[in-house]
């Protein structure tokens, strides 16, 4: 190799140090300045004030359906008062379609209850340099995702009607966290089977309703409703399935800790993220 190759080669591998440097340090700069923007809307969240309440009791269980009821006993909410607030921490991996590789994902997110809420910001590790960071809310009524590239190239945004439904019944999904929420007033029940009660929440102007499937002993098996997805910037209104894996007990309150949230589309089931809680703290 004459020494003109020689420098030619070190120059080259130079400017690649020099743009992987670049590369990991715009990553730093953008993932920072979106996750303050993620964190300023979860503090807007929960500066709204919770009314006042008392411990719950049998009276308060009594109007539900015997399946929700077996519930919210084993999850040891009875003699406690009303969870106001969430805030938790997720490990997960999701893919975009069935032949993607699974991607490892960090999550934080908060909730609010009274007035129903939340806000999840997520860091997904495409590959060793490249990062995606994301934000999905719910606040008074309407639904928002954003997802960016190093947190500073949009990859996408999405709002809406089918936004505000999907996030909408998320928010009901993922009330098996804080369980105490079932006897909120934007909620109505109704039972279906021995295991199941189909729940409707209405709020901002909007109605939407799934099922809850639970074991003999109380535990949350599943939650099931009709979803819009999204595909090639197309809307279809889909089965969407979540699959409770496991419980423990977070703050004197027994939730599923992992879960599995699948598709069932028409070309069989799309299992495309699953999660673990880490951690959960609750305001009461």
């Amino acid at each position: 190799m004459t020494d003109r190759l020689k420098a030619l080669l070190f120059w080259i591998i130079g400017v690649l140090l020099l743009a992987g440097v670049a590369l990991i340090g715009a990553g730093w700069v953008g993932a920072l300045a979106f996750n303050r923007m993620a964190d300023a809307e979860m503090e807007r969240l929960l500066a709204v004030k919770a009314n006042a309440s008392r411990p719950i009791t049998a009276h308060d269980l009594a109007p539900l359906p015997a399946p929700v009821q077996r519930w919210l006993r084993q999850a040891q909410v009875m003699g406690k008062r009303p969870i106001q607030a969430v805030r938790l921490t997720q490990r997960a991996r999701l893919r975009l379609n069935p032949e993607q590789n699974w991607m490892a994902a960090e999550a934080q997110q908060t909730f609010c209850v009274d007035n129903p809420g939340f806000v999840w910001k997520v860091n997904i590790q495409m590959n060793p340099l490249l990062k995606i960071v994301g934000r999905d809310k719910y606040v008074e009524g309407r639904g928002e995702m954003l997802i960016k590239l190093l947190g500073l190239i949009p990859v996408a945004e999405a709002q809406g009607p089918e936004i505000d439904q999907g996030t909408m019944l998320r928010f009901l999904a993922e009330m098996v966290w804080f369980p105490t929420a079932a006897l909120s007033s934007y909620l109505s029940w109704e039972e279906v089977s021995e295991n199941q009660a189909r729940a409707t929440m209405t709020y901002g102007g909007q109605s939407v309703s799934g099922v809850f499937t639970f074991t003999d002993e109380g535990y949350v098996q599943s939650f099931s409703a009709q979803r819009y997805m999204e595909s090639n910037g197309q809307y279809s209104l889909e089965e969407w399935l979540v699959k409770a894996v496991e419980h423990k007990e977070f703050g004197g309150i027994v939730i599923p800790y992992k879960a599995q949230v699948v598709w069932n589309l028409d070309t069989g089931p799309f299992h495309w993220f699953s999660c673990e809680l880490e951690s959960v703290e609750y305001s009461f």
